[in-house]
């Protein structure tokens, strides 16, 4: 049914092959707890550590619980192969570090999370890896920042807070043409977005979001498209190209296939040098977790957004309400990409301007009862924060503004529960912004 069905509500339940545990029958995916496994014997133990089979060895680089959900999240994005990672941060660095070394640069989109620009703009400065930025607003902008040394575009199908959609199939032409991939976080938009069938070779996910769900378990994951020709210029991606000594020599690009068949030698690399040396697996406890989410994303992202629309509706008729930023709201082209790029909504993420500025956000904030003031998205329930103080606070106030981040932006991510209740928490919030303080009437 799986392997038929390209339906996520099918996929979300039966994806990956997996029917029944073949130890004991059981339906629900146990939880493999183990951290090693038994080699049938020593000709079995060293084909395995060689790459001549793929098989468990340790779960610092794979597990069984991890593989239902690995295959399962590849399918969901008609990806071929996925590796998952202790977090969408870990994520978004593997997703660099697999192409990038030092001396490397990569372009980045400028509308990206603030903890991302932190990682782009002063971590992988530290290992020697440039960032150069774009505004996504023209896609040439990507191709005036390549050099001989850019190994890869990266960027985030609905960020926030900007809520721009990326123009995600004019890019990786671009960059198609140097043969440099289109690494996609596609964290915002699981379902109702499919990077890799519009030109992006590789998407990530924090899957603490829309695809876990509830707020409960951290994880990430990489998912290799195999649509992308890692050998087509080996001066442009070296790390596919060249003798990796850690594996004998074995070249990336050419010996992957050769095993297994498919076009996935960035997962494969991913998995067997990063995963190895770097650490930063997922638990299978946590794996877990996130499957339980996973097997209910699809509907939930239909509530997510059925209600991101009513509430839109909602706050672009407040009085208190300076602006509303969505992504269908947009004019011109990065409006158009909406329609484009997204099927079955728009996103659940709503960006908003109190009248009043920093103060009256502070109160709106506060007045609310049924939202919860946390970092998160893609929770069940509904969520704000001011990005300006929190999330974005280590930006400089350029790179705020860039980020399109205002003093008086508020973010809100709204959850699954009834649309009238959700309004309900919003009009008295918002409501409560609109009046003098009692410092300011005394």
């Amino acid at each position: 049914m799986s392997k038929q069905s390209k339906n996520p509500e099918t996929i979300a339940l039966h994806g990956g092959d997996y029917r029944s545990d073949p130890a004991t029958t059981a339906v629900a995916v146990p939880i493999y707890r183990t951290t090693s496994y038994q080699f049938n014997n020593t000709g079995h133990a060293a084909n395995l550590f060689a790459l001549k089979e793929f098989g468990n060895i340790y779960t610092r680089i794979m597990n069984p619980t991890n593989d239902v959900l690995e295959k399962r999240v590849a399918a969901l994005e008609n990806g071929l192969a996925c590796v998952t990672v202790g977090s969408g941060q870990a994520a978004s660095t593997f997703a660099i570090v697999n192409v990038c070394q030092a001396g490397d640069n990569f372009v980045s989109s400028t509308d990206l999370y603030g903890g991302t620009v932190n990682l782009f703009t002063h971590t992988l400065k530290k290992l020697g890896i440039e960032v150069r930025y774009a505004d996504p607003s023209d896609p040439k902008n990507f191709e005036k920042a390549i050099d001989e040394k850019t190994r890869c575009f990266y960027a985030e199908t609905l960020p926030n807070p900007a809520l721009r959609v990326f123009p995600i199939k004019e890019v990786s032409d671009i960059g198609r043409k140097h043969n440099i991939p289109l690494i996609m976080d596609n964290t915002a938009a699981p379902i109702i977005c499919k990077p890799l069938d519009h030109g992006a070779a590789v998407v990530v996910h924090s899957l603490t979001k829309f695809i876990g769900g509830h707020g409960t378990v951290i994880g990430g994951c990489l998912v290799d498209g195999g649509n992308f020709d890692w050998t087509a210029d080996p001066k442009r991606q070296p790390l596919f190209n060249e003798p990796d000594m850690s594996y004998g020599g074995a070249k990336w690009g050419e010996v992957v296939p050769q095993l297994t068949g498919a076009n996935v030698s960035f997962a494969v690399r991913a998995r067997v040098c990063l995963l190895r040396d770097l650490g930063a697996p997922l638990s299978p406890d946590n794996a877990w977790g996130i499957i339980q989410g996973l097997e209910t994303a699809p509907l939930r992202m239909q509530q997510h957004c059925s209600n991101a629309t009513k509430v839109v509706d909602f706050l672009q008729k407040h009085k208190n309400v300076e602006r509303v930023i969505y992504p269908t709201l947009h004019k011109g082209a990065i409006g158009d990409r909406t329609k484009k790029y997204f099927s079955g909504g728009n996103g659940a993420l709503v960006g908003i301007e109190v009248k009043g500025g920093v103060e009256a956000g502070k109160k709106f904030i506060e007045a609310l009862k049924m939202f919860y003031h946390v970092a998160n998205i893609g929770d069940a329930r509904s969520l704000a924060i001011h990005p300006a103080t929190t999330t974005h606070s280590q930006l400089t106030p350029e790179e705020l503004l860039a980020a399109g981040v205002t003093p008086g932006y508020v973010r809100l991510s709204i959850g699954i529960e009834h649309p009238d209740d959700i309004i309900a928490d919003l009009k008295q919030a918002l409501d409560a912004s609109g009046k003098p303080s009692l410092k300011a009437v005394s």
